[in-house]
Order: C-alpha cells, then structure tokens, then sequence
C-alpha cells in the first residue's frame, strides 16, 4: 500500500461558506471544522513510527473526518438521495434518519429522495417508488428494526443507475452497505467520472459481520453480539439443565466469525467457538467430536457457537452456488454439527441431549441498542459533513477511535478477518477452554 491508496477523491474546489459557520454565535461555542491536512495514522505502533523515522518516509494515514468551513455544493440547490442494500441490519433506520436530519436542519438541504428497495430502486424497470423525505416521516423510525426504505441483492445496471441519477437531478448519492454495495457504489461513481457529471457518491458501512477492511467496527456489529449473548445465555440453561446436554448456536458470520468470538467473550459460557477462519477435524484424536465428549464426560453440558460460515470444507465444493450480490451461499453448517453429533453419540451409545438453535434473522432484524444507535447517528453525520465538501468514491471509517475517510476501493480490497494468532483469538480461547487446533496430526 501506498498513501495515494488513501487519498479521497474530490469533486472540487470548496467556494460555499458552509451554513456551520455561518450559524456560530458569540454566545456559542466555535465549531471545530477540519482542515484538508489533518490525517489519522494507520499504524500508531512505535515500531511503525522508528521505521518510518529511518526511511525518511512519511506515515501511511486516513484523512479525517469532520465538518468543512467550506464546502462544494450549495444548500438550497443540492439534492439527495439515500438507498439502502443488501441484508438486513441493526441501525440501518437510524442511519436514515440521521442523514435526513443533518441535511435538513444542519445544512439547510430540503430536497431529499428515499430510494426504495436498493438499487433495484434507480432502474426504471422495477418501476419502485422514490420518497420525498422530511424530518417528520423519519422521525420515528429508529425505533424499528429493518430498513424504513427497503432493500435488495444483487447487481443492477450501472448505466441505467446513473441515468435515473440524472433524470431525479440528484447531486449527493448516500449508499448505506456492505461490501458488495460499496462495489456498487464505485462502479456508480466511475460511471458519473466518464460522463463528467458532479455527483458525490458516499458510501455508510453497514454489515452485521464486521467484516470491512481498514474500518474498526461497522453499525449494527455490536447491537448483533450484545443479542446473541441473552440467547447464549439461554443456550446455556438448557444445556445444563440436562444429563450431557448440548446447547448448539449458529450465528451469523459468512468469512469472519466476528459476532461468535465477541458473543463468546461476552457471556464466558461457551465452551467451543467455531469461525470461518479456523478449519477443524470432525474425527480422530484431536477431532470436535472427541474433544465434545471428553467435555461431556467431566462437565456433563456444553455450549457450542459456530459461525455461518464455519467448516464448509466439509461440504462438496461443486454444489456450491452464489445468491443474488455473487456471494457463495453456504451450506447449514449448524445442522450438519447436529447430524453428526448425533449420528456419533447415538452409535457409540453415549448418552446425550442436543438442542439447535438459529437466530440469524431475529438478530438481523432487531433496532439498534442504546451505543449501536450514537454510532449511526456519527457516521450518518460525518457522512454528510465530507459529501457537502465534494468528497466522493468514500466510505465514512472509524479507526483509533476516530472518525475517517476511506476511498472504497481501499475498504473492498480485502475481507477483514479474524486472525487466529492474534490477541482477539487467544482471548477466546481463554474463555472457552478449547484447544488452540482441532485438526489432526
């Protein structure tokens, strides 16, 4: 990587007194605005700091979030759109509020467009409604989980998206996603570039997984685990509540198993944690299903949590099929574990009980918690300072517990994982008892 990697686009020069400054007072505070030159370190190690020191070089670092004194596009005659897509997830109605509220009454923006079902939304053919958007018909809508504006999968033609961008004469797009919608997001905006239009395209991390690079948390992760732990909690009741009971819990987690270590470490009563980034031996001497029982045989219950995406080795990779946004659907990893446990205990003669449980959807749908819901309203908010300064092809971060900019194709480089010799891992395995490797000599 380089720092050009993390230089944000702009759509230029920043003319317009932004409306923030024009609104202090003397008996208000001053508004601290950000300057194009402050930056967030990538690598706050003193490690990083010396080497750097040694080259001569200049640290790698992301541009800062923040109100503009100056900004791109001015208020009364700039319009906006807002789409949300791919699956659901915890804050996406507080975003959407958030955003309709800064515009509105921070910035003085009153013409906003709610775009319906995703981007199925800006192509004619679906024919879907757009919403005039007010701070009164969004008012309420961070108390429901879902999204108030809908949502959908998978690609959609680019061309036809710009146009209708066009037509709805929209000069700031906010894309609330995912990584495939932040694909989607840059492939609109070099779209835009070819045509030489000047629309900011701004992209808001939305996925339960966590799995964004270079961004240290995305909304609704946090409100995802703090549920699974009353659900584990529960998983744990009924586990010990029997002879050798098993409690088996699958959460979401597609390539990083971010929710069930997290859940894991919250609750400390689970007693294996399977994730994507750890593959396992079912048999053998060092297999699950060994290490299950010798657990069963000293405790008599334990507590299973096994990501979505856990342990698809097992599964034929021929049959392996994609959904709408391209990504593989997975095999049910969570009813295989059932099968198998079974099938294993109930020929050995082992007596056991074992109750599965799935609350992806529950989970997913849910309104945000209490802190969940002031990080959407952050971002939401620096979402909007950096679109009415002209930035485009960004996603909003947050790194070292600070706001940043990123360009997308920087955040959809790579899928953040966890990596199993890190700190995060070990801590889990403090917690769970469970052995570093369960595969096999």
């Amino acid at each position: 990587m380089t720092q050009e990697n993390f230089m944000v686009k702009s759509l230029g020069k920043t003319n317009i007194v932004s409306p923030l400054l024009q609104t202090v007072r003397n008996y208000s505070p001053l508004y601290k605005f950000v300057g194009e030159e402050e930056r967030i370190l990538y690598d706050v190690s003193l490690e990083n700091f010396k080497n750097c020191l040694e080259k001569k070089e200049e640290p790698l670092s992301f541009e800062k979030a923040g109100p503009r004194d100056h900004i791109f596009f001015e208020p009364a005659k700039t319009k906006v759109g807002i789409v949300t897509c791919g699956g659901l997830c915890p804050g996406l109605n507080n975003v959407i509020r958030s955003l309709v509220f800064e515009l509105y009454y921070r910035y003085g923006v009153t013409r906003i467009l709610g775009i319906k079902y995703g981007y199925e939304g800006l192509v004619a053919k679906y024919n879907h409604p757009v919403l005039e958007l007010t701070p009164q018909m969004v008012s309420n809508i961070h108390l429901s989980g879902g999204s108030f504006l809908g949502s959908s999968r998978g690609n959609q033609d680019v061309g036809q998206i710009v146009d209708t961008l066009e037509i709805l004469n929209i000069n700031i797009l906010f894309c609330i996603g995912g990584d495939g919608t932040l694909r989607g997001a840059h492939a609109i905006h070099e779209e835009i570039s070819k045509r030489k239009l000047k629309i900011a395209v701004a992209g808001i991390p939305k996925t339960i997984d966590n799995d964004i690079s270079f961004i240290e948390k995305s909304f609704g992760f946090e409100t995802a685990f703090s549920i699974a732990n009353d659900i584990i909690r529960n998983a744990h009741n009924e586990a010990s509540g029997a002879y050798n009971g098993i409690a088996l819990v699958k959460l979401m987690g597609r390539d990083s198993g971010f929710i069930a270590a997290h859940a894991a470490l919250a609750i400390q009563e689970v007693n294996f944690v399977l994730i994507p980034e750890m593959s396992f031996d079912l048999y053998g001497q060092r297999g699950f299903l060994k290490i299950l029982r010798k657990r069963l045989e000293e405790r008599h219950h334990a507590v299973i949590v096994v990501a979505e995406g856990a342990g698809q080795d097992f599964f034929d990779k021929s049959e392996q099929v994609k959904d709408a946004s391209g990504n593989i659907k997975h095999k049910d990893i969570g009813v295989y574990l059932k099968e198998k446990i079974s099938e294993e205990f109930t020929e050995k003669g082992f007596p056991f009980s074992i109750r599965y449980i799935d609350p992806s959807y529950i989970i997913r749908s849910a309104p945000a918690n209490p802190n969940d819901s002031k990080f959407c309203n952050l971002l939401a908010q620096n979402a909007v300072h950096a679109a009415m300064a002209g930035k485009t092809d960004f996603v909003v971060g947050y790194w070292s517990n600070l706001f940043t900019l990123i360009p997308i194709p920087l955040a959809t480089s790579q899928r953040k994982k966890i990596d199993i010799n890190d700190e995060l891992w070990w801590h889990v395995l403090e917690a769970t008892g469970q052995p570093s490797s369960m595969k096999n000599p």
